[in-house]
């Protein structure tokens, strides 16, 4: 199934998110990423989703959200006219045998090593989500310890922006 990036802005306080993931889950809506962080409004948060399903899903989707107090505007990416991208941290085995070739892949996918250690190397990559799965693909090999990853973040290209006035 297709992936749908939805760009939605909420009202700054508690519980907000709590009330958003629990439409999907009553709903029975798979959240493939969820990522959440305040704007350059202090009153406001982003909440960037991406869901697996078809136009019906997402639009299902966006008039359940839209049916929520707290929601001030849902807009649906495009995936050609935005930027997306997610951060990960990966913990991978590393021995003097191997820590030349671990780097060498790091840098190839201009990746960070942000923390060494006698026996692992913490590699920080940002990117699209495809870059980031062929990193972890790359690193099996050596022995991934551990992986943490945001989640997908998006914006739209150029001087396209969400208006909060605009409906």
């Amino acid at each position: 199934m297709p992936k749908h990036t939805l760009s939605v802005l909420v009202e700054n306080h508690a519980g907000v998110l709590s009330r958003v993931a629990g439409l999907f889950s009553r709903r029975g809506f798979n959240i493939d990423s969820l990522a959440v962080g305040v704007t350059e409004n202090p009153d406001i948060s982003r909440i960037t989703i991406v869901v697996d399903g078809d136009e019906y899903v997402v639009e299902q989707v966006s008039k359940q959200l839209n049916k929520l107090i707290d929601v001030i505007k849902i807009k649906q990416l495009d995936k050609l006219d935005s930027v997306s991208r997610e951060l990960a941290l990966i913990k991978v085995s590393a021995n003097a045998a191997t820590r030349a070739e671990i780097i060498q892949i790091v840098g190839i996918f201009r990746a960070n090593i942000v923390d060494v250690s006698k026996n692992t190397l913490t590699i920080e990559i940002s990117g699209g989500s495809d870059k980031v799965a062929a990193l972890e693909d790359m690193l099996k090999q050596f022995g991934i310890k551990e992986i943490v990853r945001t989640g997908t973040i998006a914006i739209e290209r150029g001087n396209k922006y969400i208006n909060v006035n605009e409906k």
